[in-house]
Order: C-alpha cells, then sequence, then structure tokens
C-alpha cells in the first residue's frame, strides 16, 4: 500500500546545525541562529518587509518599501497598490511562496498599516502567518507578532 510522505528540507534532519539569521535583532549578542526553514523563512519575509527600496546596496528592488508607504497619503488606491507591489515581489524574490492571505489595513488617521500575510511553502508542508504594524507615531516603530 502506498502512502505519501511530505517532502522535508535536508537541513531540518540536521538538529544543530543553523540555517539562518532570526529577525529582529533583540538579543544581547550578535545574532540568534535559526535552526529550523521554517523559522529562517519566516525571519526572511520579515527581513523583507522591514526593508525598504534601495537600501540593499546590489539589490535596489528589493523590499517592503512600508516605512516610506506611512509617510505617503493613505487611501484605498495606495493600499491595493502596496499590495500588488508586495504580491509581485514575493513571486519575484520568494518562489517556493505560496500566499493564503494577504491583508494591508490601514489607520488612514494614525499613518498606521498593518500587514498580515499567511503563507504557505509549495510542497513542504509549512504554512506560518506574519503580522507586521508600522506607524510613524510616537509609539514604536514597528510592531513583530510571531
Amino acid at each position: 500500500m502506498a502512502y505519501r510522505v511530505a517532502n522535508q528540507f535536508p537541513i531540518d534532519t540536521k538538529a544543530r546545525k543553523a540555517v539562518g539569521v532570526a529577525v529582529p535583532f533583540s538579543q544581547p549578542w550578535v545574532f540568534t541562529s535559526t535552526y529550523t526553514t521554517k523559522d529562517a523563512i519566516k525571519s526572511n519575509l520579515i527581513n523583507y518587509f522591514l526593508t525598504n527600496r534601495n537600501e540593499r546596496v546590489f539589490n535596489p528592488s528589493f523590499g517592503g518599501n512600508l516605512r516610506a508607504f506611512i509617510f505617503e497619503q493613505i487611501t484605498n488606491q495606495t493600499t491595493d497598490a502596496l499590495k500588488e507591489q508586495i504580491q509581485s515581489d514575493l513571486q519575484r524574490y520568494f518562489s517556493l511562496i505560496q500566499i493564503r492571505n494577504l491583508e494591508i489595513l490601514a489607520a488612514e488617521d494614525y499613518n498606521t498599516v498593518q500587514v498580515i500575510l499567511t503563507y504557505s511553502v509549495i510542497n513542504f508542508g509549512i504554512e506560518d502567518q506574519i503580522n507586521l504594524t508600522f506607524t510613524n507615531g510616537w509609539e514604536k516603530r514597528h510592531k513583530i507578532s510571531k
């Protein structure tokens, strides 16, 4: 009798082998390592959203540009354009990511944008969600919910 076995990234089979670097950098030491592909992909996606365009030296088109977006006038048209940009960028830079749901919630009066991304990794059974809030107010610049 045949049964389907879920694919697994080969590096996830080695318990003490680091896969990537965790974001945000909130520890007293320099970097915190990620030890699973799921955590590495999530950190890479958070890095994409926290990066503005032209911040990467050899890749100026990389980044969600959300910090720049909150200083523009927020309307339905601009949030729709931002959503399209994010969807096309995720297809370009993260080809294994399948977007399940992408919500951009804007509070025009407070120049706050909340991005909720639910995604899965194609053929690997990994599903996760990222919830980021960007604001230009006095409070914290961005809030990351894991």
